[in-house]
């Protein structure tokens, strides 16, 4: 492991970082979603709204990924459909994903790291589903932002943090490790600390929160479904490796996790399905490699 070099003030990066506002509609929806006596009709409102929301609600819905034998044509149907949660987060990813910036930083991609988070934000939903969680959806959220300070860090300290995505890409440490030594923090703790910025509910900036610490979850996989499902999520390969050096540990972690369920190449495999289903939707673009491909559990 690298030696320490620097440290950083994370409250003064949060600070300096001027974090957008998050769009009305998307803050409308969480302030929503605290009151369970309200249904379709009000978490309609405010995504009729915005006429933009509202077209990408209907197309996502419409998708494959549901399969709706007739097409949906507005949004309080949609939701009845659907469900609220699955709205809500559907609107959620779509806000942060326009408010996130695309530095210039080593390799950094932005669109490989949107196809990184939809891959891990199926993978925890229907890993959170095989541990019989009710939580699939909270899972499935946090899947899909838990990543959402490397664009913020690469920004910010674009010189450092290259330095850590060479390093990350040479070697066989994690980025949170990389980010530890050089930072003293990791970019699942800024990502807490940004969702409560945003006001988030608090289970997600938890979840984001704890995504790096699969080691401290896996044993306790049945009590802490959606929190493990989220960090074994996160053990995924980059869709830019050639590799994955994971892999391994990521199958002795999943064994331990759900013993005697299905192997990890079938999830794998529901995953690729998935994705491929909803990416063309979400103007994602498919990765050279599937998970299956990329599956190698041993050394080759």
């Amino acid at each position: 492991m690298p030696s320490a070099t620097a440290t950083f003030d994370l409250k003064q990066i949060l600070a300096g970082a001027q974090l957008p506002a998050l769009p009305q509609s998307a803050i409308s929806l969480l302030q929503l979603s605290k009151d369970p006596t309200l249904g379709p009709a009000e978490f309609a409102k405010p995504i009729e709204a915005d006429p933009g929301l509202t077209s990408q609600v209907l197309k996502f819905v419409n998708s494959s990924y549901f399969g709706f034998a007739r097409e949906i044509s507005n949004v309080k149907l949609a939701i009845s459909l659907v469900g609220m949660r699955t709205i809500k987060n559907f609107a959620l990813w779509s806000a942060v994903f326009s408010l996130m910036p695309n530095p210039r930083c080593g390799p950094f991609d932005l669109k490989m790291l949107w196809q990184d988070s939809l891959r891990r934000s199926l993978f925890a939903r229907n890993m959170a589903r095989l541990l019989g969680s009710q939580q699939t959806e909270e899972a499935f959220a946090a899947g899909l932002l838990q990543d959402m300070a490397v664009p913020l860090l690469a920004k910010r300290y674009a010189g450092d943090y290259a330095v850590l995505l060479e390093e990350r890409h040479r070697s066989q440490y994690r980025l949170s490790q990389l980010e530890r030594v050089r930072f003293g923090f990791t970019h699942a703790e800024v990502a807490g600390h940004m969702a409560r910025h945003w006001n988030l509910p608090e289970e997600m900036a938890h979840l984001m929160e704890m995504h790096t610490e699969i080691k401290t979850l896996a044993p306790q996989a049945k009590l802490r479904a959606p929190e493990a499902s989220v960090a074994l999520s996160a053990m995924l390969p980059a869709v830019h490796d050639e590799r994955w050096p994971e892999c391994a540990v990521c199958d002795k972690f999943y064994r331990q996790m759900a013993p005697g369920g299905p192997a990890l190449t079938d999830l794998l495999s529901k995953v690729d399905d998935d994705f491929n289903d909803l990416a063309p939707l979400l103007r994602i673009t498919r990765p050279r490699l599937s998970l299956v491909e990329s599956y190698r559990p041993t050394p080759a």
